[in-house]
């Protein structure tokens, strides 16, 4: 639905220069297409579960993402870890209600918990490097943020559909 002259993720041309920089494009590029899915909807539609029995809707996916950022941020930490910002299991989904202070409140967390974990992993940048008592590599933990949006894409893409018949992208 976005013109492919306006499009925010194209990117004609050369491609990043070396591992890091590609893996930061593709990151970028899953946020920017999760947003675009949510572009336009109001809370009641991101807060729509548009697939029963599932709990998952637009809003959840918007929270789930902000607490597994949060997560990341744990296992690449030697202090004690973040509290979860939801609660319990599942409570990301469970507590996307068609409120527009909450829709405000997890696009601003998200916005926070990226920042702060995109922070954290910007003091590595040599992609083999290995972090905290588990020993994950920056590579790693990139590409599995890279899938865990990827995956999530997908979802956006079919619950979209389900809000408003919008498909694509």
């Amino acid at each position: 639905w976005a013109d492919p002259d306006d499009d925010p993720r194209d990117s004609v041309g050369i491609g990043p220069d070396g591992e890091l920089a590609t893996l930061q494009d593709f990151l970028t590029s899953y946020r920017m297409t999760l947003r675009m899915k949510c572009e336009g909807l109001d809370a009641e539609q991101l807060a729509r579960r548009s697939v029963p029995p599932s709990t998952m809707s637009l809003l959840g996916l918007v929270r789930h993402l902000a607490e597994v950022e949060r997560d990341w941020r744990n296992w690449i930490s030697e202090g004690e870890p973040l509290p979860k910002l939801y609660g319990e299991r599942d409570a990301d989904f469970d507590g996307a209600v068609a409120e527009q202070a909450e829709v405000d409140a997890a696009y601003a967390a998200l916005e926070r918990e990226q920042a702060a974990t995109d922070a954290a992993l910007a003091e590595h940048p040599d992609p083999s490097e290995r972090l905290a008592k588990d020993g994950i590599a920056v590579r790693e933990l990139l590409v599995h943020r890279i899938d865990e949006y990827a995956r999530h894409c997908g979802h956006a893409d079919l619950l979209r559909e389900c809000v408003d018949g919008r498909v694509g992208q």
